[in-house]
């Protein structure tokens, strides 16, 4: 790689002294070449122009804290890992997957239900029956719950939020669990749906943090699971009934409302300015397929006391650009959402088979973190790489700082084990030199046109 370095650590502007830096751990990505997650350590030099753009991290700018970024494991995911995977091949990629030395996956989001991404349409209690007497989470302990127990037993600290796509379809104006609105006299029986799962999923072992009320509630017409739910909807139910009843089983998972796109911030923050609905709600959960990431702060300037979480992006045949989207992951979404507050970044299938699939009336050509073949080949996407910029480093529980300075699109954090953390895009077609400064350590990186970079250090 013929990225030119240079490293300074002077005693100049709020600096007042000179600790030697031995070592800064450099991780570069060029996504047109093949320097992909290019591991490196640089080394102090003395001089420095003065001309040189400044990142400031502003270390006593504390904001919030995060939890980590992943994907979800989808009952197509947890299939293909399941069957087109040895133990012993699935071991070696899931320690790939989910640990630091791999990249770092440390957020789990599951389906309740059938999604777009599963075999048929299917629910946990399929056959009418207020009491639900009949629920069974057995379609999950065919795949998911298996290949989730491996995964918590490589990396038990895991995060994991949980979405359903539809109701039971008995539960629906429409029949089904394609389309329709929730029956207004199953609002109660729909509360006591979700808290029999989770309380599935604790007898298996399972604790799920956080829960969304509806995967996507604005978009009803799809051919596979969905429902509408307006956000009046949504606020009753979760006011009157849900909030009530899930507080009431002592289960600790948080509410988090909304769990749709930027172009709306006006439907989570509708349902927090009920003095009632918002006690209940942990936070708001948003995609990016349509509006802009800025919508999370608009939600946490209207409800700064409430976290926001980003659920869900796909990557896809419709956007074939490999580089171009290892980029945008890092900068535009992930570096985006976390500057606007959000506690989490998730992308959505962890796993696809070579045709995109299994698939269920949804997207036909979306990727996977990986794709994992009927042979058992395993190929990387751009989200993976992406992914390792912010999981090899940034741990679980660090804290967001502040930044200023516009060269690059990054976003900076200090682990709770003191370490620094700087990621940032280079978006520029011409190579370009900043430099970096925190309480305690300035140094300079000459960035390549398009390079991706997370740096960390030890502040001494």
């Amino acid at each position: 790689m013929k990225t030119n370095i240079m490293i300074c650590i002077l005693g100049i502007l709020s600096l007042t002294g000179c600790n030697a830096l031995d070592k800064i751990k450099v991780l570069s990505t060029l996504p047109d070449t093949d320097s992909l997650l290019i591991s490196k350590n640089i080394s102090a030099v003395k001089t420095f122009d003065n001309k040189t753009p400044i990142i400031r991290i502003n270390t006593a700018d504390k904001c919030q804290t995060v939890e980590g970024v992943g994907a979800a494991l989808t009952h197509s995911s947890a299939y293909v890992f399941h069957h087109n995977l040895t133990d012993q091949k699935r071991d070696s990629l899931f320690r790939v997957l989910f640990t630091p030395q791999g990249i770092g996956i440390n957020y789990i989001r599951l389906c309740i239900g059938a999604s777009d991404f599963a075999f048929g349409l299917f629910s946990y209690s399929d056959k009418e029956d207020m009491t639900l007497s009949n629920f069974s989470i057995a379609e999950d302990q065919k795949d998911v719950i298996p290949m989730l127990k491996e995964i918590l037993a490589i990396n038990p600290n895991i995060h994991i939020m949980a979405s359903p796509w539809s109701p039971p379809g008995w539960m629906k104006t429409s029949g089904s669990m394609v389309g329709g609105k929730l029956k207004t006299e199953c609002y109660g029986v729909f509360a006591d749906y979700l808290i029999k799962y989770l309380e599935a999923y604790k007898k298996e072992g399972i604790h799920i943090e956080k829960l969304t009320v509806q995967n996507e509630p604005e978009y009803g017409t799809a051919a596979y699971s969905c429902m509408d739910m307006t956000a009046e909807e949504q606020k009753v139910f979760i006011r009157d009934y849900f909030g009530q009843k899930l507080k009431a089983s002592g289960l600790e998972t948080g509410i988090i409302l909304f769990d749709h796109n930027c172009d709306n911030p006006d439907y989570p923050i509708s349902i927090l300015n009920d003095s009632v609905a918002r006690t209940y709600a942990d936070g708001s959960g948003f995609h990016l397929y349509k509006g802009e990431i800025s919508a999370l702060c608009k939600v946490h300037e209207a409800h700064p006391d409430k976290n926001l979480y980003f659920t869900e992006q796909s990557g896809g045949g419709w956007a074939p650009d490999f580089d171009q989207n290892v980029r945008w992951y890092v900068g535009d979404l992930f570096a985006g959402a976390m500057n606007c507050w959000s506690k989490n970044a998730l992308v959505w299938n962890l796993a696809l088979d070579e045709n995109y699939g299994p698939k269920n009336f949804g997207c036909q050509d979306c990727y996977g973190v990986v794709e994992v073949s009927s042979k058992g080949l395993i190929k990387n996407h751009a989200e993976y790489y992406a992914i390792a910029h912010y999981g090899k480093f940034v741990q679980s529980g660090a804290t967001r700082l502040s930044t200023t300075g516009d060269a690059l699109k990054g976003v900076a954090f200090e682990n709770p084990d003191g370490s620094m953390v700087y990621m940032a895009v280079n978006n520029s077609n011409e190579p370009k030199e900043v430099l970096i400064q925190s309480d305690k350590e300035m140094f300079s990186y000459k960035f390549a046109p398009g390079e991706v970079v997370t740096f960390h250090w030890n502040e001494k």
